[in-house]
């Protein structure tokens, strides 16, 4: 039954992450994407501080200062803009396909630099994975766009986030790392506004309504994610995370008419299919850890 709970309120983040998604590439026509960023990310960070002070938490952290979080937040804040700016320059389903690597980057981090054991299984489904990656940009091919590689590097940064956020041990929960974040992204939304020599837009009705649902849409969506995984198996309930490629796909027709070439949907499938096979593994292992006796 946490399993189904889990799972369900998994697709429904997903969703939200990809409506929010087309709501900035829909006012990056217009906005800069720092000024966006930075915009969504205030009213975001105002909201988790009322709701940490309605439920009576310090809105001041001494663990906020702590490197690793601080580590967090920067990645985090790297992988949020440089991903956002690539929605405005390439098509939204091709960004949302890239995005989809991100849990096989972390599994090859967490070998790395965790000393967590990832078997000749799970590496050879990585390796697959990155060659879904590459079929998608298409380095030095007809039909490479530069700006692909936007993507990409977002989601190193998203990676290197969710890298980290597993060898943290201070205690902090999900809206206070949250805070840290958006208090650290919004001025650095502002700075890539000016070093990229754009001039701040003042948004009319229209797009100050999208940036309130972009706000809202995207609050709902981590609320979702944190009631996904406080039961049933992570490693089942993380494999749903996929299913945001699905709604990306329908979100990019809807607001966009985009279309995803053959290769695009190769490799996206190829990403999906090796990465919800590396989380399955690694759930198995987990649970194998746990049996008493000798692992099988």
């Amino acid at each position: 039954m946490d399993n189904i709970r889990g799972a369900g309120f998994m697709v429904f983040a997903m969703l939200c992450f990809a409506v929010e998604d087309g709501m900035i590439k829909l006012l990056a026509a217009d906005m800069p994407v720092g000024q966006i960023i930075s915009i969504a990310c205030l009213g975001g960070l105002i909201g988790f501080l009322v709701w940490s002070a309605i439920k009576g938490d310090a809105l001041w952290q001494p663990e906020y200062l702590n490197r690793k979080v601080l580590l967090r937040s920067a990645s985090d804040t790297a992988g949020s803009i440089l991903f956002a700016t690539s929605l405005a320059l390439v098509p939204l389903t091709t960004a949302s396909a890239v995005i989809q690597a991100t849990p096989l980057v972390v599994t090859v981090g967490a070998a790395l630099f965790l000393g967590q054991a990832v078997g000749w299984r799970r590496w050879i489904a990585i390796v697959i994975g990155f060659i879904g990656v590459l079929i998608i940009i298409r380095p030095g091919m007809e039909g490479f766009t530069p700006a692909t590689l936007l993507a990409v590097a977002g989601m190193l940064g998203l990676a290197a986030r969710d890298l980290i956020t597993r060898s943290l041990t201070v205690k902090l929960n999900g809206p206070q790392l949250a805070t840290h974040t958006f208090a650290l992204i919004v001025p650095a939304g502002l700075l890539v506004t000016v070093l990229r020599g754009q001039s701040f837009v003042m948004p009319d009705a229209y797009q100050s309504l999208i940036l309130f649902g972009t706000i809202v849409v995207g609050m709902i969506a981590y609320l979702a994610i944190l009631a996904a995984t406080r039961g049933g198996n992570a490693g089942i309930i993380s494999s749903f995370r996929y299913s945001r490629m699905i709604f990306a796909l329908i979100v990019g027709y809807l607001m966009f008419r985009e279309v995803p070439d053959m290769p695009t949907v190769i490799g996206a499938a190829i990403i999906m299919a090796t990465g919800i096979y590396t989380l399955w593994r690694e759930a198995r292992l987990h649970r194998a850890s746990l049996q008493p006796g000798p692992a099988l």
